[in-house]
């Protein structure tokens, strides 16, 4: 059996909802961040480099035409990936993080495109001002699924000053609770492996996100790609990362104390060498998957932990 017989899964809502399977059709919109153009600091985030998931081809593609780009590759697939209704996913940098006319003007062109049915938007926490969030308010009032991904990694303000983030846990709170009383929905990344942090701490974290209230989640391992700062430690053999089997070890006892409710819309990741430097098993999409399935099958899914108590 595959994820959907033990997870709440970010695909298998959106099936029953729309009654088809939704492809989220990946945007650089040519955002920046905070922690790289100096407002806050420079360098980034110690294990960022977003070069690992955008794509080059949109230095010279519009919005609009990302969008049909992207679009073609799926009506081309084999018929079981095929998709005629999407999701417009503003990924790199810090996709907030801009003037409001500016933001609007990139929000509306993709939403303007009737196959586009969702919106997501995924940001940091400390770059969520009022008036953006009702932006998108507005876009969900009009029948657009929205969703703000936040980018949280860690509830523990050690590590978050450790990996440079330049926030902490309690701006986190502060704009989730400002996104919910709107009625946005908030999906939370977060990262395992980082660094001295153990089993322990992911747990405290998720309790900590489960505490606030959180629609959904996306969980990553660690991995160290080429132009990070994290890649200077790992060449110099500081920064020990997870094995596959620990990885899914601690991803399945984060899914056993997770309600029913939430959504998991991610909980694994991989990348491409020879931009992935470490670990080797992140390179293969599937294999961090079936070692979590496994992990489930033997003991629980979805919420098994708490409806035991």
């Amino acid at each position: 059996m595959g994820l959907d017989a033990y997870v709440n899964t970010f695909g298998a809502v959106c099936k029953a909802r729309y009654g088809t399977r939704l492809r989220k059709l990946t945007i650089d919109a040519k955002f920046t961040c905070p922690n790289r153009d100096g407002t806050l600091g420079r360098g980034g985030c110690t294990f960022c480099n977003v070069a690992s998931f955008s794509h080059q081809a949109a230095d010279v593609l519009s919005i609009t035409e990302q969008l049909e780009q992207g679009k073609s590759r799926y009506r081309e697939a084999k018929p079981q990936a095929q998709a005629d209704k999407f999701i417009a996913y503003f990924q790199a940098y810090t996709s907030t993080y801009d003037e409001y006319q500016v933001l609007m003007a990139k929000y509306d062109e993709a939403v303007k495109d009737g196959e586009i049915v969702g919106l997501c938007v995924g940001t940091r926490p400390d770059c969520v001002p009022d008036n953006v969030l009702d932006l998108l308010a507005s876009y969900q009032a009009n029948g657009v699924d929205v969703w703000l991904e936040l980018g949280l990694q860690t509830a523990k303000d050690e590590t978050l000053c450790k990996i440079n983030r330049g926030h902490d846990f309690a701006c986190y709170c502060d704009t989730v609770s400002r996104a919910r009383a709107r009625g946005l929905k908030v999906c939370t990344h977060l990262i395992l492996g980082l660094p001295d942090e153990t089993h322990s701490d992911y747990m405290a974290t998720l309790a900590a996100v489960l505490q606030q209230g959180v629609d959904g989640l996306k969980l990553h391992p660690l991995h160290v790609v080429e132009g990070s700062t994290m890649a200077k430690a790992w060449r110099s053999g500081r920064l020990p990362l997870l094995s596959l089997e620990d990885y899914a070890r601690s991803v399945g006892e984060m899914i056993r104390h997770t309600p029913a409710e939430v959504i998991f819309h991610r909980v694994t990741a991989y990348a491409k060498k020879p931009m992935l430097l470490a670990p080797d098993w992140c390179a293969y999409r599937w294999d961090g998957l079936v070692a979590i399935v496994d992990n489930l099958q033997l003991y629980g899914g979805q919420g098994h932990v708490l409806a035991q108590r």
